[in-house]
C-alpha cells in the first residue's frame, strides 16, 4: 500500500483476506486492533439487551459472524507478518497455543521485518508481485 493515497477497497480486502505478501509491524497491530474493536462492538451490544430476546439473539448472530470473519483475518495477518520476518506463514498456527500466543503476537508485534525484498515480496505492505 502506497503511503501517499488512501487505501482501496482491494487493499482492505488483501490486508484482511489475503495471505500474499509482507505486513510490518505497525500494520499488524493496528489491523489486530481494527478486526478486534469489530470483535468487541457486537459483543458490546449483546450485552445490552435482555437475555433470550430477540435482539439477543441478533446480536449473538453478529457476533459470532464477526468472530468467524476476524479469526481468519488474525490469521491472515499473523502469515503475512511471518512473511516480512522471511519465515513460512504455517508457524502462524502457534498463535493457536495458548501461553505460546502471546508470546507470538509480541515477537510479530516488535521484532523488525527482513529490510528489502525477500521470497514473499519486494516490499512491505503489499502483495507478492
Amino acid at each position: 500500500m502506497d503511503r501517499t493515497r488512501l487505501p482501496e477497497k482491494s487493499d482492505l480486502i488483501w490486508l484482511f483476506f489475503k495471505t500474499s505478501g509482507r505486513v510490518s509491524r505497525a500494520a499488524y497491530f493496528l489491523g489486530g486492533l481494527l478486526v478486534a474493536l469489530a470483535q468487541l462492538f457486537p459483543l458490546y451490544r449483546f450485552t445490552l439487551v435482555p437475555e433470550g430476546s430477540p435482539e439477543s439473539n441478533m446480536w449473538s448472530f453478529i457476533f459470532f459472524i464477526a468472530f468467524i470473519a476476524s479469526l481468519w483475518s488474525n490469521i491472515v495477518l499473523a502469515v503475512k507478518r511471518l512473511h516480512d520476518l522471511d519465515k513460512p506463514g504455517i508457524a502462524a498456527l502457534v498463535l493457536f497455543v495458548p501461553v505460546v500466543s502471546i508470546i507470538a503476537f509480541l515477537v510479530l508485534c516488535l521484532f523488525p521485518g527482513q529490510p528489502g525484498p525477500n521470497r514473499y515480496g519486494r516490499r512491505t505492505n503489499a502483495p507478492a508481485d
